[in-house]
């Protein structure tokens, strides 16, 4: 149960990355939020029931297409 008030979103939430931290590992790449989710710098998430996200870097302007 998240102590923080108002909550933060759930693990399952689209803005769970919006949770408070509460462990940071920036020499091994990763953080744990206060709702579970491990947080890889390369965007990447291990939610708690195991399911993993994919990275979702945005692109940066060298690979945005534009219209002519």
């Amino acid at each position: 149960m998240c102590p923080h008030q108002p909550q933060c979103p759930s693990a399952h939430s689209a803005d769970r990355e919006a949770a408070h931290l509460v462990a940071h590992h920036p020499e091994q790449g990763w953080s744990l939020l206060c709702n579970g989710v491990v947080f890889f710098e390369d965007t990447g998430e291990l939610l708690p029931d195991g399911q993993v996200i994919a990275p979702h870097r945005p692109l940066g302007p060298e690979h945005v297409a534009t219209a002519a």
